[in-house]
């Protein structure tokens, strides 16, 4: 360092006991034991919750095939972040945040999260998909027509303008969007012979449904409100409850990868074999369907997937779309 004319060596507390070393070396070579030498500064090294950073247990994950490499969404590099959709204002902020320090300690993922969500709330287009799909029919809509509607790209920010978004007589909305009898008096989805809202279009209410061999709900069948597109019923009734959807016809098929903490354990790293604390529930696989637009979004750019979460198109070459789930809408992690 001395001789490089080195004025600031910066280490983590692990080589805090190699400073007297550092510095009887610097006393005893002539021409370097002068004010202007080098100064050591130790600092903790960061350790988040749920993962491990070291590299040498990082480079474990990958070799045994654990991970997919050192860019799984789930893992703790750049490289792995940037393809889940991390931005670099969001990593910068969480630096600032937790800031430097000389004490070893745990941090909380759920600041790392924070500071994501709070920068894509504010620059993340607004779109819908449908991570489970089930169809509905409107029985009371007109066959074969499609009706184009308007939709904010971001409710708070005019200046990104309108997208299109599309309604006709069969839509897909997410599954657990529909019970055949609402649970309780809070539930604001839809249920047989209960009104809902979907987002930018209609009020509808569900009359029937259809179920395969096992039971399963495959079809559900709904009347729609002509007189609610952008504004309450005519009678003055309340619907409370709004959820998402997508148009069937020019719906595109879509894979959905959902992360979650990669280990179980807060601090898997004291565990000798850290391996095996790996959380199965850290990546689901599901299919479903996206608007239209989507088919030519960016990777790597993050999409605000209304009532979902915050999902990027994925940077690897695929015949399919893919997108990854960035972060959910709120902190949903039980301790």
């Amino acid at each position: 360092d001395a001789i490089e004319d080195i004025t600031h060596s910066l280490c983590t507390l692990e080589f805090q006991d190699n400073r007297r070393l550092y510095d009887w070396v610097l006393d005893n070579l002539d021409g370097f034991n002068k004010p202007n030498r080098p100064h050591q500064y130790e600092f903790s090294r960061l350790n988040l919750e749920y993962t491990v950073m070291s590299k040498r247990k990082l480079q474990q994950l990958v070799e045994d095939g654990l991970v997919s490499g050192w860019n799984d969404p789930r893992m703790p590099t750049l490289s792995g972040l940037r393809r889940r959709g991390y931005t670099a204002a969001s990593i910068r902020d969480f630096s600032d945040r937790i800031g430097i320090s000389k004490v070893d300690s745990m941090t909380d993922m759920a600041i790392l999260e924070a500071t994501l969500r709070d920068d894509l709330n504010t620059v993340a287009p607004r779109t819908m998909g449908v991570i489970n799909p089930i169809k509905v029919v409107i029985e009371n809509y007109p066959e074969d027509q499609i009706e184009t509607l308007q939709a904010p790209i971001h409710p708070q920010n005019e200046d990104m303008g309108k997208r299109d978004i599309f309604f006709s007589r069969e839509l897909f909305i997410d599954r657990a969007d529909f019970k055949e009898v609402a649970p309780n008096k809070k539930f604001k989805r839809l249920a047989i012979d209960k009104e809902v809202r979907l987002r930018n279009a209609y009020v509808i209410n569900a009359t029937t449904f259809d179920t395969d061999f096992d039971g399963n709900i495959t079809t559900v069948y709904a009347t729609y409100d002509a007189e609610t597109l952008g504004k309450n019923p005519a009678d003055g009734r309340k619907v409370k409850g709004v959820i998402h959807f997508v148009e069937a016809t020019k719906a595109i098929k879509a894979e959905f990868r959902i992360y979650d903490r990669l280990f179980t354990l807060e601090n898997p790293g004291k565990n000798d074999h850290f391996e095996e604390l790996i959380n199965p529930e850290s990546l689901i696989v599901t299919y479903g369907v996206v608007e239209p637009s989507m088919a030519d979004a960016k990777p790597e750019m993050a999409y605000q997937f209304e009532r979902e979460g915050y999902f990027c198109r994925d940077n690897q070459p695929s015949n399919e779309l893919v997108f990854n789930k960035t972060v959910g809408l709120r902190d949903t992690w039980s301790k």
